[in-house]
């Protein structure tokens, strides 16, 4: 599932870009997905995390209510880098995880570019846009008399690394101030 295979790169893309990183909180939430969605994603995760020779702290999110306390969590536990997992929940919370990473001096990476355009350092996840048109295409179809049931399921088809240099400016001495992956990067916001 796109869900899960996304999980190893944005592991990856964080270790380019934050020098000497070791350890990786993970704010993931347990019911965003079904139970062998959570389980496959935290498997990848794992195994990524090992090949990179990365630890990881999974800190739990069962509603907002939780995020304060998630990143007390990370604090206390000296992470890294912060990777927050694809979540409807965690999604709406975008906008209060970037002001607490900014606060703690975390370098963050989310799933989608509105992480990014709220000021979190990175994203790598599905384009929205186009996973509308997407959506648009199955919706016509319908309209035109398609039977649902018999339309054939497609996965996301766009995936998109979006970078925030205000943001890896303000933590200098966080980030590596070379950004190689600036050169595969789909946007750069200034």
């Amino acid at each position: 599932m796109w869900v899960i295979e996304r999980s190893a790169k944005r592991l990856q893309l964080l270790r380019e870009v934050v020098p000497g990183l070791s350890r990786v909180a993970v704010l993931w939430h347990p019911n965003a997905y079904s139970e062998r969605t959570m389980a496959g994603l935290l498997h990848e995760m794992e195994g990524a995390a090992r090949t990179l020779g990365l630890q990881l702290q999974l800190v739990p999110a069962f509603g907002p209510e939780d995020v304060v306390g998630a990143f007390a969590a990370m604090a206390r536990e000296h992470a890294g880098a912060l990777i927050v997992m694809p979540s409807p929940m965690l999604f709406g919370e975008y906008k209060r995880i970037v002001r607490l990473a900014a606060n703690g001096r975390l370098p963050a990476m989310g799933a989608a570019r509105e992480f990014v355009d709220l000021g979190g350092l990175m994203s790598y996840g599905v384009n929205q846009v186009d996973l509308a048109r997407q959506t648009a295409t199955f919706v016509d179809k319908i309209l035109k008399g398609a039977n649902p049931a018999e339309l054939p399921v497609e996965q996301p088809i766009k995936f998109e690394l979006v970078i925030n240099l205000k943001t890896a400016r303000e933590l200098a001495g966080t980030v590596s101030g070379e950004f190689e992956s600036l050169l595969v990067a789909d946007d750069v916001i200034e």
